[in-house]
């Protein structure tokens, strides 16, 4: 019988993506820091030598862009001269206007409009103790892992990438781990078999561990499986904002509305709205109203209210989808300035998502469960 796989990747800091990512929120920290109501749409790009910073920035803040950029390189770990790409000589330029007017018009405080149309998703489930589907958070697992070994051995480099195989029965149910692929940049100096043993042994077993699997019970596993990686990071590979986008969010174990996160504030409902629609999946799930659970919201730019609220708890609610969907109606305030309220997103607190997750990280506010108690007692439970 064909086993039942769903696979899910995720990247290190110190990918070509995730260092623009890295350097679009490190920006936005700087100006909510100076300004909270600053307006930002920061969009960067990397390559062998260069990074080009470009987007719209309404700001009272006076902010070094340069300058937070080659800090934002430097703490990720890209120090090395000759590798192409490094925080001290690398060629920044700058290509920054204000937000459009037009924009302005309907999401100016006043208005509190959406800053764009569209559609954003939110999930979670009770396959792992964050809510977040397995896959996903063991891809993210390793990666953060990996980040940690990279800040400790000098003969690894920041970018990577990892991707977990996970078999579910036919109802749902986690049978085991397939597959594990770990790829780490490295020193020349890093002999290949060492390499290989020091990743299975120092990271991908500690991680399956604590998610409760046994890294002897993995049918498969591929550590950098064409050999070498010495030539990496945005030296190897042009990096751009906003193309992780499911490496981002669940790994495309529930639905992504299309639009990025990193460089944007939170009057962007591309990432606001995504935020929301975790906090409040995770809720539902929280709460015992479902072992799984999606969440949609829709809006229409300069306009204040979700023009479609939808949960889809694929049949394992125990009260009807719409019911919950009322639920959180009467709970949330889901305007982009009630969503900015509630979440407290005017702070510099973006830089660690893009680094770390945005999802299933203790801490974010998207990420608190304080609304079970509300919802246990709207339920009848």
């Amino acid at each position: 019988m064909e086993k039942r796989l769903f696979t899910s990747e995720c990247v290190t800091n110190g990918h070509p993506d995730k260092v623009a990512d890295s350097i679009s929120d490190a920006i936005l920290d700087a100006c909510l820091q100076q300004d909270p109501g600053s307006r930002v749409a920061c969009e960067t790009m990397v390559t062998t030598d260069f990074c080009l910073i470009c987007g719209e920035i309404t700001t009272k803040a006076v902010v070094d862009y340069k300058a937070v950029a080659r800090e934002a390189i430097r703490k990720i770990g890209y120090v090395y001269p000759g590798d192409g790409f490094d925080a001290d000589t690398v060629e920044i330029q700058c290509r920054i206007h204000t937000q459009s007017a037009d924009i302005a018009l309907g999401t100016n405080d006043e208005v509190g409009g959406a800053g764009d149309q569209g559609m954003m998703f939110g999930g979670a489930c009770t396959q792992t103790p964050e809510l977040m589907p397995l896959p996903v958070a063991l891809a993210r697992a390793l990666a953060n892992r990996l980040t940690e070994c990279v800040r400790s051995n000098d003969l690894l480099r920041a970018d990577g990438k990892t991707q977990v195989s996970v078999e579910y029965a036919e109802d749902g149910k986690v049978l085991g781990i397939d597959t594990v692929v770990v790829s780490i940049m490295h020193s020349a100096d890093f002999e290949i078999e060492e390499l290989r043993k020091y990743v299975r042994e120092g990271v991908i077993a500690p991680v399956l561990a604590k998610y409760g699997f046994d890294i002897a019970d993995v049918a498969h596993i591929h550590i950098n499986p064409t050999g070498n990686f010495v030539i990496g990071g945005p030296n190897g590979d042009t990096g751009l904002t906003g193309r992780k986008i499911i490496v981002d969010t669940y790994g495309g174990y529930f639905s992504h509305g299309g639009g990025a996160f990193s460089g944007k504030d939170p009057t962007k409902v591309d990432r606001s709205g995504a935020y929301m629609a975790r906090y409040m999946a995770k809720n539902l799930v929280a709460a015992g109203l479902a072992s799984q659970v999606q969440v949609q919201l829709a809006y229409a730019i300069g306009v204040a209210e979700p023009v479609s609220v939808r949960v889809d708890s694929y049949g394992t609610g125990i009260v009807p989808d719409e019911k919950m969907t009322e639920f959180l109606r009467k709970c949330v305030d889901l305007t982009p300035a009630g969503i900015i309220r509630k979440l407290d997103l005017r702070r510099p607190i973006y830089a660690p998502t893009a680094a770390e997750g945005h999802f299933g990280v203790a801490g974010r506010p998207w990420e608190e469960t304080d609304l079970v108690p509300e919802l246990k007692k709207l339920a009848g439970i």
